[in-house]
């Protein structure tokens, strides 16, 4: 027997109809919250699609996968993750989702999946009969549009997060100063690996000042195109330096960033950053550096942690960067 007959034989071939319409039943709903008429309720960033559209996933692949009922609880368990991951890879490879977005729904996306398995074989178990839990399946089939248009009717919850990160250099207030009011053009050979920018952000590039005092304005420019204006409000000279950030969406082409995580949009946004340089004798200091960021989302207790963590990453490269110019002066 060929490897392909041993996969699509008669034992198997109800197991991947389950995948099959599982995965099908994804794209579809994935369709309707991007395209549909209407598009404002069914939006991507809500519990209906983030944590029902899995579960549903998982229902379908296991109710119409195991028509016997034979199938373990390994199978109600992990079969659900080939359709969850099937949907997520169709979604990245057609454009409809960017990496970062992808990552976090994975884990959200095969945990509940995985419960949505569970959860039908534990009917079918109870019915004994297929015909008694259609009607439940059906429910599961409808509820990420339920939900999400009755999550439509309320305001977006909005969260303020400040991310803080530091690192000791070797150097002096003033040197430090002078690498962090102004940050000359970062060269190729000085940047270095990170995590955010292998999930499609942006690297910083460099940050011009207007003038020496509150009310300056700075330009922080990053890899394609992405422009922050900072006007300073704190003006500290070897001490602190603090400014509101205001992302310059017209200058952000729309392929930069994902639409879900696009900085100064509905979901996201940067709000503040601050340097502060605490001086451990007169050649070595601890430079602080925090931000503050907005999040604007059903999924905030989820999301944050994703964002803390992208920004602790991004804080963290900066100051690597400013540490080695200053100790190389």
């Amino acid at each position: 027997m060929t490897p392909m007959k041993r996969i699509f034989n008669k034992g198997t071939i109800s197991v991947w109809i389950g995948v099959f319409i599982g995965i099908l039943y994804g794209l579809v709903v994935r369709l309707v919250f991007n395209y549909g008429k209407f598009w404002e309720a069914f939006a991507f960033m809500t519990v209906g699609f983030i944590f029902f559209v899995p579960v549903t996933l998982g229902v379908l692949t296991v109710y119409f996968g195991d028509c016997q009922g034979r199938k373990g609880w390994a199978y109600k368990i992990l079969m659900p993750w080939v359709s969850c991951l099937v949907l997520l890879l169709a979604a990245f490879l057609i454009g409809w989702e960017g990496s970062i977005c992808i990552l976090m729904a994975l884990p959200v996306f095969l945990v509940m999946s995985s419960l949505g398995g569970v959860f039908t074989g534990l009917a079918l178990q109870a019915t004994r009969s297929r015909k008694n839990t259609f009607s439940v399946i059906a429910l599961f089939v409808a509820l990420p549009f339920l939900s999400a248009s009755i999550e439509h009717q309320l305001l977006l919850p909005e969260s303020v997060r400040t991310v803080e990160t530091q690192i000791t250099i070797n150097a002096s207030p003033h040197d430090v100063w002078q690498n962090i009011e102004r940050v000359r053009k970062i060269e190729p050979s000085e940047q270095k690996f990170s995590l955010f920018h292998l999930l499609g952000f942006p690297r910083p590039v460099e940050a011009t000042l207007s003038h020496e005092a509150v009310g300056g304005v700075r330009h922080a420019t990053f890899e394609g195109g992405v422009l922050f204006v900072e006007t300073i409000n704190k003006w500290a000279p070897d001490r602190e330096l603090t400014f509101a950030i205001k992302a310059d969406s017209k200058s952000i082409p729309p392929t930069t960033l994902d639409e879900h995580v696009t900085i100064g949009g509905p979901y996201f946004d940067v709000l503040e950053g601050s340097y502060r340089i605490e001086s451990l004798n007169e050649r070595q200091v601890i430079l602080h550096l925090s931000s503050k960021h907005r999040l604007s989302t059903r999924l905030n207790f989820y999301a944050g942690l994703w964002t803390e963590f992208i920004m602790r990453d991004i804080q963290k490269n900066i100051l690597e960067i400013i540490k080695t110019r200053c100790e190389n002066r």
